[in-house]
């Protein structure tokens, strides 16, 4: 385990940002070397939880509110404050993969002000894939610049669709019903958060969630929106402390997919997107 002492302490939030996902990463990736399933518990129906989480929340949490003493941290595990800068993190979502040896898994941290989410990373340390966005500077894998699918077409297009216990099977059938009857391609792997990132860089179209906990998908979100595609507004619809309905989409299928999930979409992406094309 890395100690979040051993992390060289950068000046502004969004660099310290990187940099501690990526310590947290190290732990994370050598716990799941470690021993599928190794401390593997339950914390409800297909809700796994190893002690790998929990030490990686711990070297996020303990890193954060050294740097940052004055703000508030609120992660999956442990809960904790929200205040007016808080950090919000999943120390690793896609657990269940996680513990069944499946490199697909991620963690998770976004930065919210005043209600308004103002950077996330995400990053799969067993692909060395970190994903970075800051509001209004767009969005990166590894660095370098990310833009979300062009496909313009429902039968060329490969959805996500997370699946919650606190929605019932019915109204989940029924959504995946009405986008195969749109004849898109309907997927679950398991990891909302990765699923977000993969909307971002247009290895998938959208990603549909009928409600999905702040710590998953705030730094998706983001990604997603600077990646100039379409996002459901999160935080109006939902809340940091109990979740809500999520749906991110690329611009061109937006409108279809929204009426199918019965999830609005803000216009945030649509003015980054018109932003970006004005530039060209």
């Amino acid at each position: 385990m890395r100690p979040a002492s051993d992390v060289v302490l950068p000046e502004t939030r969004a660099e310290y940002c990187g940099a501690i996902i990526r310590a947290a990463g190290d732990l994370v990736l050598e716990g799941f070397h470690a021993g599928v399933g190794a401390g593997l518990s339950m914390k409800g129906p297909q809700d796994y939880l190893t002690e790998t989480d929990a030490a990686s929340e711990a070297l996020i949490r303990e890193g954060i509110l050294a740097r940052f003493p004055d703000d508030s941290f609120f992660g999956e595990e442990g809960g904790g404050a929200i205040g007016e800068r808080v950090w919000v993190v999943d120390p690793v979502d896609g657990t269940a993969n996680f513990a069944r040896g499946i490199p697909h898994f991620c963690i998770s941290i976004a930065y919210v002000e005043k209600g308004v989410t103002e950077f996330g990373a995400v990053y799969n340390p067993a692909l060395n894939e970190f994903y970075f966005a800051e509001r209004g500077r767009g969005a990166s894998l590894n660095g370098k610049a990310i833009r979300v699918a062009a496909t313009n077409r429902y039968d060329a297009t490969t959805i996500e669709m997370g699946w919650s216990t606190r929605v019932a099977n019915e109204t989940y059938l029924d959504v995946v019903k009405g986008m195969l009857n749109l004849g898109t391609n309907v997927r679950r792997a398991g990891s909302g958060a990765l699923a977000l990132a993969y909307v971002a860089d247009g290895r998938l179209d959208g990603y549909v969630e009928l409600h999905m906990n702040s710590w998953d998908c705030l730094a998706g979100l983001l990604l997603v929106s600077e990646a100039g595609g379409d996002v459901c507004p999160f935080l109006d619809i939902g809340s940091l402390e109990k979740g809500g309905p999520v749906l991110a989409v690329a611009p061109a299928i937006a409108a279809g997919i929204s009426e199918i999930a019965n999830i609005p979409l803000s216009s945030v992406g649509n003015r980054i997107e018109s932003a970006c094309r004005a530039g060209q």
